[in-house]
């Protein structure tokens, strides 16, 4: 059996949690003890019973995202030579998701599926790839994960990376954040806070905020002071950090930062724009050190939980917005951010709810972003909008009642690329791949037997490739259209 067919051992606890949960966790038999780190769960053999003793509650919810971190580069997912005993021990405590993606191959559009729980192409905002200068962003009236966990009572904060629009128009109070503190552009200088186009790029709400320490420690110390308030509703906390994206500057290069700040100063706009882009900048090393670092702030988020009482009944969930870049690894993956092979959207993906899942499991189920959304607001009570259905599946029968792990096909589209996954099937057409024998061309791979994409099965398998393709354009066919490009 693949561990993608075993089901989750899970715990319960007297009383509902989110619709129709009531009924799922009475009366079920004792639970099984953890799983090994590393071995499938099958719930089928082992039930679980009621904790005795705690009391029914919405979870909180840490949602913390990485950007631009490849599939492999934490070493709970093979890496060498990135350490992370932090988010290996979240793992370890709750769930390891070996097939999950992003909704996007690059950030605002995954962040819009996110925060919509809907495919990009459904909003005007979606479409950029990602967001640049300029007054697109997502519409505040479109309803949120926020905004709907707040009509339910949530607490809402957003701390780190917008970059789903600008002011004055768009901004996470805008959309169902209570609070907001971070950036709004794509990427910004670590300690200057300098973003593409040279301005300052660090606000509090919507008023900027000086601050010139290395963002990474900001944010943290802003997210660990969020989970230390004496909070008296159940509370949603988007962390978006900037790590590990471009520039590559580990926290104390001082030398470095001045150095792109002084260029980003001097440089005439046509070419001041590229230079956050670092490309006669970064090794390996000071990759290492940024995935570290942001490691380092999530086992200092994971003590204050701990610290405050609030550990057991707090869902985390941690990912990346995309695959990937030039220091990433993602082996036996191939292909990077802003590409739909597996190596631009296939992403570390875990889960942590010690009040209600069992740690030590792995799943080999195929999860993308925008399912989150739909998952977080069945475990939290909170409907969705029927004026905007979500495109994800909730999770939560999977996790929390011993269902079948739901079945559809995953989504995805690029101006110039295409991607559909159907079980361990992949449906790909590409204008620009990599490979030339793909170039243009519809292919098909066994992702069980070939997660590389090297050998296309379309001519072992024609009617299964026709049959996703024409799956593949029944969705296109609801979506907006590309705008005309400039």
């Amino acid at each position: 059996m693949s561990v993608s067919e075993h089901k989750l051992s899970r715990r319960a606890f007297g009383g509902a949690v989110g619709a129709g949960a009531a009924a799922a966790v009475a009366g079920v038999p004792a639970p099984a003890a953890h799983a090994a780190s590393g071995a499938p769960v099958n719930a089928a053999e082992q039930p679980f019973r009621a904790a005795p003793g705690r009391r029914s509650r919405r979870p909180n919810i840490l949602f913390v995202f990485g950007d631009d971190l490849g599939w492999a580069d934490l070493s709970c997912y093979g890496s060498p030579h990135i350490k992370t005993p932090h988010l290996d021990e979240l793992a370890a405590q709750g769930v390891r998701f070996t097939d999950a993606y992003a909704g996007s191959s690059t950030c605002s559009p995954t962040r819009i599926s996110l925060y919509t729980g809907r495919y990009p192409g459904r909003v005007r905002a979606g479409l950029e790839e990602p967001i640049g200068d300029g007054s697109v962003g997502l519409e505040p009236g479109h309803p949120t994960l926020a905004s709907l966990l707040r009509d339910a009572g949530y607490t809402t904060a957003m701390i780190g990376k917008w970059h789903c629009g600008s002011l004055p128009d768009h901004s996470p109070t805008k959309s169902g954040w209570d609070e907001f503190f971070g950036n709004f552009t794509g990427a910004l200088e670590y300690y200057s806070k300098l973003t593409m186009d040279g301005s300052y790029d660090l606000y509090e709400g919507e008023t900027p905020y000086e601050d010139l320490r290395y963002y990474t420690r900001i944010l943290t110390e802003r997210a660990s002071e969020f989970l230390a308030r004496d909070h008296t509703r159940p509370w949603l906390l988007n962390l978006n950090f900037t790590t590990p994206h471009w520039p590559w500057i580990a926290e104390g290069d001082t030398q470095e930062a001045a150095r792109l700040e002084k260029l980003m100063r001097e440089l005439p706009p046509e070419q001041s724009r590229y230079v956050l882009a670092h490309f006669d900048g970064g090794t390996l090393d000071t990759y290492r050190q940024l995935v570290e670092d942001m490691d380092r702030s999530v086992g200092e988020l994971v003590r204050q939980l701990e610290k405050s009482g609030q550990a057991a009944d707090t869902l985390v969930v941690f990912c990346s917005d995309n695959g990937g870049e030039r220091f990433s690894g993602s082996w036996p993956l191939t292909g990077m951010k802003s590409t739909l092979q597996e190596g631009g959207i296939r992403v570390p993906n875990v889960l942590r709810w010690p009040a209600r899942i069992d740690g030590g499991q792995v799943s080999g189920v195929p999860v993308v972003t925008h399912d989150w959304t739909a998952t977080l607001l069945e475990v939290a009570g909170a409907p969705p909008d029927p004026a905007a259905p979500l495109d994800g599946a909730s999770l939560a029968g999977y996790l929390l009642r011993g269902e079948d792990a739901p079945r559809r096909d995953l989504f995805w589209r690029l101006r110039t690329e295409r991607a559909l996954r159907r079980g361990k099937w992949k449906y790909h057409r590409a204008a620009t791949a990599k490979l030339p024998p793909n170039h243009g061309k519809d292919v098909l791979f066994d992702l069980e037997r070939d997660p590389g994409e090297c050998a296309d099965r379309s001519a072992h398998e024609p009617g299964l490739l026709a049959e996703l393709k024409s799956a593949w354009e029944q969705v296109n066919a609801t979506l907006l259209p590309y705008p005309d490009p400039a």
